[in-house]
């Protein structure tokens, strides 16, 4: 967008979307696609939970000479539809949705074996591909977690749930872009450009002409019924996934995070998938992958040996 809010041309890019099922019933997922529609290499981009697709612009251009590279807009968010019952926000339905994706974007493998993608998952999208990573069968052959783990800090959970079901409201795009940049602060040091991408990304103006963020208040209430003991539960749950993967697995974390701390990563490098660790520093939650010392990182990984 430029200073009005306007969106930047994208046109690299094209917009689909596949039709979804949860329990209350059907809804749609919007995908940026980006490279050959008809390369077999296949990298779904999945974002944090109240960002979208457009995060992984600089990253999609950088990969899509090698991939072609798929970032969907998790229901609930962006240009996905909405879900009629919000409790069915979670990990769960995530999953069921990104592999009602990969069945549309897969080709048969060129060897005609079984058809596969790579990951990269940002925050909640890490979890969903950690989670689908661990499954049998499971199409994912290559990891990469955003400054995620299976133990999350209680009080960043805490901060991301008081913020996310705010009704808040902006009158013009400036002031809507300072509200975005003062709660992404964690992201790092970014250039002023930067910053007014990663608003333009997540703000959209209503039909009173205010601008609003882009996803469904909804999001907060499977945030709200957490409990100490499905707290425990959930975690517990994720140490079993991770433990469970077996593909190579990249982890990424900022140095300063308060989401995935240090001595959890450390631990995950003694289990399951055994990562590698790579660490930015001057970062928290979570690096953006704007930078090309981080999209060397993710290149480095992703586009070597199988």
């Amino acid at each position: 967008m430029t200073g009005s809010g306007r969106r930047v041309d994208d046109s690299e890019a094209r917009v689909n979307s596949v039709q979804c099922s949860s329990p209350a019933g059907l809804h749609r997922m919007a995908y940026k696609e980006w490279g050959d529609p008809r390369n077999p290499r296949v990298l779904v981009c999945v974002h944090g939970v109240t960002r979208v697709s457009d995060d992984f612009d600089h990253l999609a251009r950088a990969l899509c000479d090698t991939y072609r590279v798929v970032c969907p807009d998790v229901v609930g968010r962006g240009r996905s539809g909405r879900l009629r019952d919000p409790r069915y926000y979670t990990v769960p339905q995530y999953v069921a949705d990104m592999v009602t994706l990969i069945a549309r974007v897969t080709a048969a493998a060129p060897d005609g074996g079984e058809p596969g993608v790579h990951w990269f998952g940002t925050s909640m999208g890490g979890l969903i591909g950690m989670v689908l990573a661990s499954l049998d069968d499971s199409p994912v052959r290559k990891l990469v977690l955003n400054d995620i783990g299976p133990v999350l800090d209680g009080a960043a959970i805490a901060r991301i749930g008081e913020y996310i079901g705010q009704d808040i409201r902006f009158p013009d795009f400036e002031t809507g872009a300072a509200y975005v940049r003062a709660v992404s602060a964690s992201f790092g040091p970014h250039s002023e450009q930067e910053w007014h991408k990663l608003a333009s990304d997540v703000l959209r103006q209503d039909a009173d002409g205010q601008w609003v963020r882009h996803y469904d208040l909804g999001l907060a209430q499977p945030f709200r019924a957490i409990t100490p003991d499905s707290a425990a539960a959930d975690e517990a749950a994720l140490w079993a996934a991770w433990d469970a993967i077996r593909c190579p697995t990249l982890l990424v974390r900022g140095a300063e995070s308060d989401l995935l701390s240090r001595a959890t990563a450390l631990a995950m490098c003694a289990r399951g998938p055994k990562p590698r660790l790579v660490e930015f520093a001057g970062v928290g939650h979570a690096p953006t992958f704007v930078r090309p010392e981080q999209i060397a990182a993710a290149r480095e990984f992703l586009v070597g040996a199988d």
